[in-house]
């Protein structure tokens, strides 16, 4: 019979989220017992790398999150490669896929998404991947490693993984044709503008760009491999493989049919609890508060997975903390385009007020709702971004010098010293923001 092991602390996801917990348990309980569980079999690493990992053959150990001896060091018992298949939560036990059981008295759900793959024909063929992990970044490197020749392939998606994608591929000498159901790339978290700018960037790296479609079947060749897609117009594009980059969905499996509150992700209050005692959740598990929108919301990014993991880690170890709120934050630079987005981008109608300044491939724009801050664009220059979104953060009416948030040489000095003053650090925000390699579908982002 299968051996039930005890636990005070369970950590489910070894990510931005279950590392931020686990850090924030340690500092406020160093003896009480931590299990962190992880169905992938490495220690914590960066998933933004895995492009890198892709494009250039960055090692592992040259992706890792945190040093190699992090679980030792802070009296964390780590069990990866584990696969958690079911949750009890009245009597706080968890099944793992081996028969073993875990009864613990605090639990983290910080289990992440998992890529959508569309009902379409072909999806099962040689050569169709996902890119969310290490190892789909492996799998991709194997298959392109068996070519000899140019390879062609067709991303499925033109969103924030489409791109961490199709930049690494171009960077391995493949031919890539985006195809994206929208009207244009990067719709959910840049404007008009800014996606023309990266748009520009792909079609002169030779990336063919097609929107307003979306692939109907994926065909097989006489061989069974790949032989290329069609597309719903009925257009062909001959292709050796397909990365499905549509976006992924919560990983709610081991709370459906439960009595959690859910929603389209794990609903939790500003101490990160699930509406189930003693069980928390964060990342892109978890519908947290957006202080944007004043509600909660799927914030998919990396530095709110972290902190919304450390506030979560704090309260399971009986330390009050409330998460100050997070919102989308996406720091990219793909084709040599750097860009930084945040918050709200394209506005509805009414209401709303849009300062903008583009200068050749400069172009920066805020959003402003009652003299506040409710979204930012900057690409090309994007040293003011932090600047801009500490103001945002910090809800600071700007309407006495909001002209000058675009200006091409505004600055700290460009502020009201009682504002500046406080601001001479970039936050941990736009610092560790990226490309995230788990991205909802484009429905729940913003600019829905």
């Amino acid at each position: 019979m299968a051996r039930t092991v005890k636990t005070k602390y369970l950590v489910i996801g070894n990510s931005a989220g279950g590392i931020g917990a686990a850090e924030s348990i340690r500092e406020a309980d160093r003896k009480g017992k931590l299990i962190l569980i992880s169905d992938e079999p490495y220690p914590a690493y960066s998933r933004p790398l895995i492009a890198e990992h892709l494009a250039e053959g960055r090692p592992l150990e040259k992706m890792l999150y945190r040093p190699a001896d992090f679980y030792e060091k802070n009296g964390i018992s780590v069990m990866l490669g584990r696969k958690v298949t079911a949750l009890d939560s009245q009597n706080h036990i968890v099944k793992l896929a081996d028969g073993k059981t875990i009864d613990w008295q605090k639990l983290l759900l910080a289990t992440g998404g998992s890529p959508i793959v569309p009902a379409i024909e072909g999806t099962d063929l040689n050569g169709v991947f996902t890119f969310t992990t290490l190892d789909d970044a492996r799998a991709i490197d194997d298959f392109l490693n068996q070519y000899h020749r140019e390879v062609r392939a067709v991303v499925i998606g033109g969103g924030l993984i489409g791109m961490s994608a199709t930049d690494a591929l171009v960077k391995r000498k493949v031919r890539v044709t985006v195809v994206e159901l929208k009207d244009r790339i990067l719709n959910t978290i840049l404007d008009e503008e800014a996606s023309a700018l990266e748009a520009a960037a792909l079609e002169q790296a030779g990336v063919d760009i097609i929107t307003g479609q979306t692939v109907q079947r994926i065909d097989s060749s006489l061989t069974s491999e790949i032989g290329g897609v069609t597309l719903e117009d009925g257009r062909s594009i001959g292709c050796e493989m397909v990365v499905l980059a549509i976006g992924v969905r919560p990983r709610l499996e081991l709370v459906n049919g439960g009595g959690m509150k859910t929603n389209r992700g794990i609903v939790v209050d500003r101490h990160m609890a699930t509406s189930e005692t003693d069980i928390y959740a964060c990342g892109d598990v978890a519908e947290g508060y957006d202080f944007i929108y004043g509600e909660n919301r799927l914030t998919p990014v990396w530095p709110n997975a972290y902190i919304g993991g450390r506030v979560a880690g704090l309260n399971m170890a009986g330390t009050p903390m409330e998460y100050s709120g997070g919102t989308a934050v996406n720091a990219l630079k793909y084709f040599g385009e750097n860009v930084v987005s945040a918050g709200v981008v394209a506005p509805p109608d009414g209401g709303y007020e849009v300062i903008a300044n583009k200068t050749g491939h400069i172009y920066k724009k805020v959003v402003l709702k009652d003299g506040l801050i409710i979204g930012m664009v900057l690409a090309g220059d994007i040293e003011t971004s932090g600047i801009v979104y500490n103001l945002m953060k910090d809800r600071v009416d700007v309407s006495g010098f909001k002209e000058v948030l675009v200006d091409d040489d505004f600055g700290l000095v460009s502020l009201p010293e009682s504002i500046w003053r406080p601001m001479l650090e970039i936050p941990a925000d736009i610092k560790e923001a990226s490309v995230t390699s788990v991205e909802p579908p484009e429905e729940v982002l913003v600019g829905e």
